[in-house]
């Protein structure tokens, strides 16, 4: 019933979506959370950066954005990431273009943790002596990211299923070999199937540990 299987690196192909996902969220946490940290900052220049940026991502579709990280950035720019051959620049280059566009998601989520927190306790903060930078750190952020848990899971959610558009510029993931597969096999019905089910497989478990983590961190008020 599924030989068609044979002959295609299919846990290859899912691996390859797994290290984009792993490594586009957490360049996406550290850059939204930079971004959240400069859309409540008291410089006026940065607040407007960060805003443009957040505003601008989100209204822009990520195939584009992906799609000029190829065109524009190393086929024009010759930007390369360290790359030394087309799969690895790629890769490389899709990675950067889904960190660009998930931290716009994050870093929402967290300034709607940020806005969770009392401002007494900020201004506390402040009238002990501590600076911007020390309150963000050591007092607003870490209840923020308690109080997000279950909005960044979904953003890591969507982060799994967006990778699929990397094989809009040649990155071997699991939907590449489905277009792969379709075009080359006639069991259309099995291979939707079997890729349905590896990215339930992916994202099901990641859903429920999270709403499990997001209930023990919760942080009562």
């Amino acid at each position: 019933m599924f030989d068609f299987l044979e002959g295609y690196d299919l846990l290859g192909a899912f691996w390859v979506t797994v290290q984009l996902t792993v490594l586009s969220a957490l360049g996406a946490l550290i850059w939204g959370t930079l971004l959240a940290g400069m859309k409540v900052s008291p410089v006026p220049l940065m607040r407007g950066f960060a805003t443009a940026y957040v505003n601008v991502v989100r209204n822009v579709p990520l195939t584009v954005i992906i799609v000029f990280s190829s065109l524009g950035l190393y086929q024009t720019l010759g930007v390369a990431l360290g790359g030394d051959d087309t799969d690895t620049i790629n890769f490389r280059l899709a990675v950067l273009a889904m960190v660009a566009y998930t931290a716009a998601f994050v870093c929402e989520a967290l300034r709607s943790g940020i806005n969770t927190v009392p401002v007494g306790q900020a201004e506390a903060a402040r009238a002990l002596g501590l600076s911007f930078t020390q309150v963000l750190r050591l007092i607003i952020l870490p209840q923020a990211f308690r109080a997000v848990v279950n909005p960044l899971s979904n953003v890591l959610i969507a982060l799994t299923k967006n990778t699929t558009v990397a094989s809009a510029i040649g990155v071997a993931e699991a939907s590449y070999l489905m277009k792969d597969m379709i075009e080359n096999e006639a069991q259309l019905i099995l291979i939707s199937l079997v890729f349905a089910l590896g990215f339930v497989v992916l994202t099901l478990p990641t859903g429920l540990i999270l709403g499990w983590v997001s209930k023990k961190v919760a942080v009562k008020r």
